[in-house]
């Protein structure tokens, strides 16, 4: 196994390069710093994909050009003290790049574990005998139908060995994830929790949040709808004229209708700006008072129990998190710190509720991180899951 005084070789994939935006990149760092941070050997490795392009956000445009996210890759990795944790595989030039490149071929041929969070890359030979292949669903129902209406996206998934979803009531009564034959366990958001310190937050500020109006069309399967956030925000628009309370949002997306937000009372950030860089982000975060969200329909419709890795880190930062309810009451204490809600008569009363106790809601708040998303608690759970016989 290479296991040596129970340490391990882990490949992380993902993808920060072609995505360069401090949300996600977040998202996957903390998968290598919580595993760096048990002990382990890990290494992140991002593959370029097939004609997929890297997003580069001071152009506005998405190329092969892989220059500004290398660069935006490199100052992530320094920032959390891992500069030579990765590397990055140009599929369009057949070179890889990064500090681990000269080296990410071995590495991965001693490697023990693979933890997948890029469910469309190709599964490279560098990275198809390591012996444990753990696929990391974190879109849980849309996963799911595009296995079951791509064969190519369904056989690539095959290739895995264990499954993880951040759907985590996935097989439960009332959850309508379609099942696409895979066993698929649940897992959640790991957290460094050093890496989000709690700072007093400020009573009187805005709850904010960051988000994509559409991230891609809504699909379709067996005569039912799984759509985006754009669904789910209507019911919620007057909300502000409603309580009283100011709110701010980050939001991406061309077609997101931005003067009508701000005619109902919506303050609007660029998310360019609040996700240019790790601090940047997370700065954001400490500025709110707390998190209001909406989920993207299908989470809700499918009663998925998923939950975001953002509010995770709100939740960490010592931020109360009010969203709308995607079935994650059955898995994460709520009603201090934590509100679900389903209509905006409740996302009022939470929010309400936040008001009249704030302080005790911020304790509470991050209560929840240390309990339920610590990443040694997470991490570890995931490991000794994945290593132990089906």
């Amino acid at each position: 196994m290479g296991v040596i005084d129970g340490t391990l070789r882990i490949v992380v994939m993902g993808y920060i390069v072609r995505g360069p935006v401090a949300g996600m990149a977040w998202h996957h760092l903390q998968y290598v710093m919580g595993l760096a941070a048990l002990g382990h050997e890990v290494c992140f490795l991002e593959d370029s994909g097939e004609g997929i392009g890297c997003y580069d956000p001071s152009r506005g445009v998405t190329a092969d050009d892989s220059s500004y996210g290398l660069q935006f890759a490199a100052d992530c990795f320094d920032r959390v003290g891992l500069p030579d944790h990765w590397a990055y595989w140009d599929n369009h030039r057949g070179e890889w790049h990064g500090p681990c490149a000269d080296s990410m071929s071995r590495f991965c041929s001693a490697a023990d574990i693979l933890i997948d969070l890029s469910p469309m890359d190709p599964v490279r030979p560098w990275v198809a005998e390591i012996p444990t292949r753990i696929l990391i669903d974190t879109d849980p129902a849309f996963n799911q139908i595009d296995h079951l209406q791509n064969s190519n996206h369904k056989q690539r998934a095959g290739s895995f060995t264990r499954y993880f979803s951040f759907g985590e009531n996935i097989g439960k009564p009332g959850c309508a994830v379609p099942d696409d034959g895979f066993p698929w366990a649940p897992t959640r958001q790991p957290i460094v929790l050093e890496a989000w310190p709690v700072t007093p937050g400020p009573a009187h500020g805005n709850f904010s949040t960051v988000m994509l109006w559409d991230s891609y069309g809504t699909r379709e399967y067996d005569g039912r709808s799984y759509g985006m956030k754009s669904q789910s925000f209507g019911a919620y628009m007057d909300l502000p004229s409603r309580v009283g309370e100011c709110f701010n949002i980050a939001m991406g997306g061309a077609t997101a209708p931005r003067q009508r937000l701000l005619e109902h009372g919506w303050g609007l950030s660029d998310p360019l700006i609040v996700s240019r860089d790790l601090d940047t982000y997370r700065d954001f975060i400490r500025s709110s008072k707390g998190e209001f969200s909406v989920a993207k329909h299908g989470y809700i419709a499918s009663h998925s129990g998923w939950f975001s890795e953002r509010s995770a880190a709100y939740l960490a930062s010592g931020r109360p998190v009010v969203v709308e309810d995607t079935g994650f009451g059955e898995c994460l204490p709520s009603g201090a710190g934590l509100f679900s809600f389903q209509n905006a008569d409740e996302a009022a009363a939470a929010v309400e509720k936040i008001n009249r106790r704030y302080e005790y809601h911020q304790t509470a708040a991050r209560e929840i991180a240390e309990e339920c998303f610590d990443a040694r608690k997470v991490l570890g759970s995931l490991l000794d899951r994945a290593m132990s016989r089906p």
